[in-house]
């Protein structure tokens, strides 16, 4: 692990601009893994101020939630298109379908196309009780897409961010833990007060099921990006 200490989420996104930047000159870059939340709003705001070329790049979102309309604001797509893919052509771009009829169909569908278009980099927040993606404690490491019940916990945080009084679903479709684990690089930004106890757990070194983001000491290249002194 790799870890990198920032004043402030700006400095952070410079990083992640840094790492994206050099990735894409080298012709590393032709699968990424996105990520939404408000972690990763001054990261796509940097991409899309800058001349960065996504043209020739595949994308995949980590989560959506279920039942929700892509062209609700609450959506994962809406927010992806509203801060990234409004502004920056990609090759693709895939989002799972949280309005599917069969949702576990989906989800195989889209284990698939990441088996077929292997992540060269994947973007990672983290929730405050050490989810990754939509991976609740608890959930098998060797998780691949999947529906998933969100808790309590998640369910009080990401509700805050709902408009028009639309319930919060208490389900979502996320890519598991290994498929998030087959990604080339992780980079997971982890920013305030909120995500300590995450980030301490991290830096403890103890993989556990309890805090999914321990998991991620396992792989070969991965990068933390952090304002908290630990």
């Amino acid at each position: 692990m790799q870890l990198i200490k920032v004043e402030n989420p700006e400095q952070g996104a410079e990083r992640v601009f840094e790492i994206i930047r050099e990735e894409l000159e080298n012709g590393r870059l032709n699968v990424l893994g996105l990520a939404t939340g408000s972690t990763m709003i001054p990261v796509y705001k940097m991409w899309t101020d800058s001349d960065l070329d996504f043209s020739n790049v595949t994308s995949f979102n980590l989560d959506e939630y279920v039942g929700i309309a892509a062209d609700s604001p609450n959506s994962y797509a809406y927010f992806m298109k509203d801060h990234l893919f409004n502004k920056k052509k990609f090759k693709e771009t895939n989002i799972p379908d949280g309005m599917a009829a069969d949702l576990d169909a989906e989800c195989r569908a889209y284990e698939e196309l990441l088996v077929k278009h292997p992540l060269d980099i994947q973007l990672l927040g983290v929730g405050e009780n050490g989810h990754i993606a939509f991976n609740e404690p608890g959930t098998s490491f060797e998780s691949v897409t999947h529906v998933a019940h969100l808790t309590e916990s998640t369910l009080g945080v990401n509700s805050q961010y709902f408009e028009n009084d639309e319930k919060i679903p208490e389900t979502a479709l996320t890519m598991g833990i290994m498929s998030i684990m087959r990604a080339k690089k992780l980079i997971l930004l982890a920013f305030g007060e909120k995500k300590r106890d995450a980030i301490a757990k991290l830096l403890e070194g103890e993989v556990t099921l309890e805090w999914p983001i321990t998991n991620l000491l396992k792989h070969e290249d991965f990068i933390v990006i952090t304002d908290l002194e630990l």
